[in-house]
């Protein structure tokens, strides 16, 4: 089993590994350990944007030889920025292409048209109509929320102008983003500048690669993506705390197993509808199962687990896992971060696999095109297709184990717990990190990578943190790697030597677990929201960059990921990645990127392959915030009497 167990952090992931080797199954573990990486291209210094290339630009070797460049010309620098931007292209158009089909059905569901949709939060709805400049007063519901719902949909398409919700952000942040002119236009247009500047003979200087990178990345934080969540909560209910289970053992031997995989509520949310109505239960009983299990895998697995509390099955790196326990009847997926390799590996089980999208086809999968306006219909049929299959199934091997935690924290709730319904505040996150007893906020985010062992950096990074006294915010499937520890619930958590009695006094005064599961890696918005209402409530500047909060990606993998870190670098906070990074190969790069932007933003990305030492890093870098603010050292509370009051003067 040791060689499993350097694979995976994952008890339930090393068990399956091992069923998957007796099999004879490819997995995307083995299939790593059979395909060796490209050096060059990992260190991001391999163009092949024309067909005179590829050019690949291994580093000098020798003091003084000239550097290798590209046919045109290119030297590595330029090489690599051009490579970077392509990545934050690709990760906003990613982003924000689920942003784009939540704002259009959401204005489809606004007019009436789109079959199972409806305004659920209409308060919500009325805030975002505010911040949007929409006119509230006695209006119908329905007619505010279709001009929400237009105006979302035309910021994909703007030319000209600056994102409505980019407004939202700190005004020092502002006037740096407009000073830098890096203040996000329409989000389509940012990619496609992106794409433009990075052809062949067009953008040649590495510093306004990287300004067309941040003007990018911002219209998927503070656009697309901001989009996407917002409307969301809007159509199927905000996030509020709730408890869920997490791992392969929520797969029920006895009932139909539907896993829910991909990005996009909009088919979630249906197949979880349709399976709740009576006639389809009794078609499944008339089948011999006792009822239908909805689970999820990834992020799709973090959106309606954080609106339903539907049990997630795994992250990323277990979606083959969950075919070889033979229980999946069926795995409906829409787009990104599905392997190709499901479907193949799916004619060894009895499993369907549907795709949904027109975007993302597979061979070996069945092809169920999903639209709105039907939606409910058709995923009542997807539903049916996996009752049908239920009596098909071979043997089955479940892992039992299964971990409780809590999820659905968002920035609404978070404030509602610090300072209640009527004064509803972040003053008491503000307070308890100017005491000294909240050392800092680390938002840790992304992926699993098979390049490094599963989980396992996840793990190690928030539980030192959380040991710190940093409280954390957590999405996407780095959120699940640590729910499945249970530092998310705070009966594990407020165990004797999991964090120091400062942050467990504030944990517990609120409530909360010192680890905050916030959604999906859409959600990272609310993260730049709860930032920016840090700021707002005082005492820590006047800007994000000013605040004791750094984000990291442990074991990162998406181009999604490089967009995420750039518009929270652009945004004033530090970022430390994990894993691999993606220029090394040119020094001159990798040092604008760690060193020469601090001085735009206020903050830079930062790289630590190994987990301790990246803790080490992500501490240095909230004390020095402390410092620069003045309240590095602990502040004891004291009562003044009305003798020691008397004794103030003001200057």
């Amino acid at each position: 089993m040791a060689e499993f167990e350097d694979k995976s952090a994952c008890e339930v992931t090393v068990e399956m590994l091992k069923k998957a080797d007796e099999g004879g199954y490819s997995t995307a573990f083995t299939r790593t350990d059979t395909l060796k990486e490209c050096t060059i291209g990992a260190s991001g210094i391999c163009c092949k944007n024309c067909a005179m290339g590829p050019c690949r630009l291994t580093p000098s070797k020798k003091e003084g030889e000239p550097e290798k460049r590209g046919i045109c010309g290119a030297t590595p620098e330029v090489v690599a920025a051009r490579n970077f931007l392509r990545m934050i292209a690709a990760g906003t158009a990613a982003h924000s292409d689920h942003g784009r089909a939540v704002a259009e059905t959401f204005l489809m569901a606004a007019k009436g048209e789109a079959e199972g949709y409806q305004i659920k939060d209409r308060i919500k709805l009325l805030e975002v109509a505010v911040d949007l400049g929409i006119e509230v007063g006695e209006r119908p519901v329905e007619e505010i929320a279709v001009e929400v719902g237009e105006k979302c949909v035309a910021m994909f398409g703007q030319q000209h102008g600056e994102l409505a919700f980019g407004l939202r952000a700190p005004e020092k942040r502002i006037e740096i983003w407009r000073k830098l002119g890096v203040f996000p236009r329409g989000v389509d247009r940012e990619v496609v500048e992106a794409l433009h500047r990075t052809h062949i003979g067009v953008d040649q200087e590495m510093e306004n690669i990287m300004l067309q990178g941040s003007r990018c990345a911002l219209a998927d934080g503070w656009g697309g993506s901001m989009i996407g969540t917002e409307l969301q909560d809007i159509m199927f209910g905000t996030p509020t705390p709730l408890q869920a289970k997490i791992n392969l053992g929520v797969l029920d031997k006895d009932q139909v197993n539907i896993i829910v995989h991909g990005h996009e509520p909009l088919l979630s949310e249906m197949i979880l509808l349709a399976s709740q109505s009576d006639d389809v239960k009794k078609r499944a009983e008339e089948k011999g199962a006792k009822g239908i299990n909805i689970a999820g895998i990834c992020c799709t697995a973090n959106e309606i687990l954080s609106r339903h509390g539907i049990p997630v099955a795994g992250n990323v790196l277990q979606q083959e896992l969950a075919i070889i326990t033979g229980a999946v009847d069926l795995m409906v997926v829409d787009v990104q971060c599905v392997y190709q390799a499901v479907g193949e590996l799916s004619k060894c089980f009895h499993t369907k696999v549907v795709t949904t999208s027109s975007k993302g086809k597979m061979p070996f999968a069945e092809y169920v095109e999903f639209h709105e306006d039907r939606g409910l219909t058709i995923a009542r049929q997807i539903v049916e297709m996996a009752i049908d299959n239920f009596p098909n199934r071979g043997d089955v091997d479940i892992p039992p184990k299964t971990q409780d935690f809590i999820a659905g924290y968002d920035h609404e709730y978070i404030n509602y717990m610090l300072g209640g319904r009527f004064r509803a505040s972040y003053r008491p996150l503000n307070d308890g990190i100017i005491d000294g007893r909240i050392r800092g906020v680390v938002g840790v985010v992304g992926c699993n990578n098979p390049r490094v062992r599963h989980d396992a950096g996840h793990v190690r990074v928030v539980s030192e943190l959380v040991a710190n006294g940093c409280l954390v915010v957590m999405t996407g499937c780095a959120a699940q790697a640590v729910a499945k520890t249970g530092l998310m619930t705070p009966e594990v958590a407020y165990k004797e030597g999991i964090m120091p009695q400062g942050l467990r006094e504030i944990c517990e005064a609120v409530g909360i677990p010192p680890v905050l599961h916030v959604g999906s890696c859409v959600d990272n918005s609310r993260i730049l929201i709860a930032l920016t209402e840090m700021v707002k409530e005082g005492g820590l500047g006047d800007d994000i960059s000013d605040l004791p909060a750094v984000g990291c990606a442990p074991e990162w993998m998406s181009e999604k990921a490089i967009s995420i870190g750039q518009y929270f670098v652009a945004s004033g906070a530090a970022v430390v990645f994990g894993g691999k990074w993606p220029t090394l190969g040119s020094d001159k790069f990798t040092r604008y990127l760690f060193d020469g932007i601090f001085e735009l933003y206020g903050n830079s990305w930062h790289f630590e392959e190994d987990p301790e030492k990246m803790v080490g890093t992500l501490l240095r870098l909230i004390d020095e915030k402390r410092e620069a603010l003045g309240i590095a050292a602990k502040r004891e509370r004291v009562l003044f009497d009305m003798a020691a009051r008397r004794e103030l003067s003001i200057d």
